[in-house]
């Protein structure tokens, strides 16, 4: 067995959540810096410093014999019965099967903790652990959280940004991104801008190239976790079946990262100094703020998959201190 592996193994001890609502960034952190290089020592040191502040795992629970399986989305109690139905899921058939079984029902959820479904799941996926990809599925649909129908598309727009230039900010002084998010939803001028993006094949890479962006030139959280996500769906896309399935995942995903994007309020900072990768990795590896480990490492990714320095500075800009 993996080190990764023991170590996701030993981190199902935690639930998904801690504080007020907070999702657990163990397990996507310890992938992210496996990824960017960390050795046993750098590895085990982020496990007890990230765990300190978690919660014990829920009991076991039994999935209901019977029940829908989606019957029970967004209900955050239910996370325990999700892994069981998952796990069994995926030890009947393997992760590709269930995978393109599951995910288009998920995709419609995908802002669900501020996307920390998505990223967990896509994470798990990386590791290529079991175990984990059921956890990262079930804290997904435990906390399914829809932004209403899609709009009918209504337009022919193949890039995003002469929409997002039209768009304006919607500001709430809801405490967690996935409520504001809740709150921009119902945004009219958004809700029309949802319905006029066509997706095709370049909509994901210019949706992670914009989101970079946003992030580089603002050091905005939840840009930062439009950032993260976009690296996630990418990996989660590649397991869909056919173009149509595709399609439809990334409607949903648009309307998530748009939601997110007019309800994060983007305010400019001048630019960050530009590093070098190999000081960028150095300095992710040397910190604990999780959320820059994970965005370095998603950075880092997107542009070995898309090219241009985008990533770079958004990366740069994590690690500025």
């Amino acid at each position: 067995m993996s080190l990764l592996h023991a170590l996701l193994d030993d981190a199902a001890r935690f639930g998904p959540e801690y504080g007020h609502d907070l999702a657990s960034h163990l397990p996507m952190g310890l992938v992210a810096l496996k990824a960017l290089g960390a050795d046993e020592a750098r590895l085990r040191r982020f496990v007890a410093t990230e765990s300190a502040h978690l919660q014990p795992a829920p009991p076991p629970a039994a999935w209901p014999a019977g029940d829908a399986w989606p019957s029970r989305f967004g209900a955050v109690s239910a996370f325990a019965a999700y892994q069981d139905l998952f796990s069994q899921w995926l030890a009947d058939e393997g992760a590709a099967d269930a995978l393109v079984q599951v995910l288009p029902q998920l995709m419609p959820g995908c802002a669900a903790a501020a996307f920390h479904g998505v990223i967990r799941t896509a994470a798990a996926l990386r590791a290529g652990h079991a175990g984990e990809l059921a956890a990262g599925l079930a804290y997904w649909a435990a906390r399914h959280q829809r932004l209403g129908a899609l709009p009918v598309a209504d337009g022919a727009v193949a890039d995003p940004l002469p929409l997002l230039q039209r768009l304006r900010a919607v500001p709430s002084d809801q405490p967690l991104i996935a409520l504001r998010m809740a709150s921009a939803a119902a945004d009219g001028a958004l809700r029309r801008a949802i319905g006029r993006l066509t997706i095709g094949p370049q909509t994901l890479p210019r949706l992670a190239r914009l989101a970079a962006q946003a992030y580089a030139g603002s050091g905005n959280f939840t840009a930062l976790h439009m950032v993260t996500a976009s690296h996630a769906v990418r990996l989660l896309a590649s397991q869909l079946d056919g173009e149509e399935a595709v399609h439809a995942a990334l409607r949903w995903f648009w309307q998530a990262w748009v939601t997110a994007l007019v309800s994060a309020c983007l305010k400019p900072l001048p630019p960050a100094p530009l590093l070098a990768w190999p000081e960028i990795v150095r300095r992710a590896l040397a910190q604990d703020d999780v959320h820059v480990i994970k965005l370095v490492d998603a950075c880092r990714a997107e542009e070995a998959a898309h090219g241009g320095d985008d990533w770079q500075q958004a990366a740069s800009r994590a690690v500025a201190g």
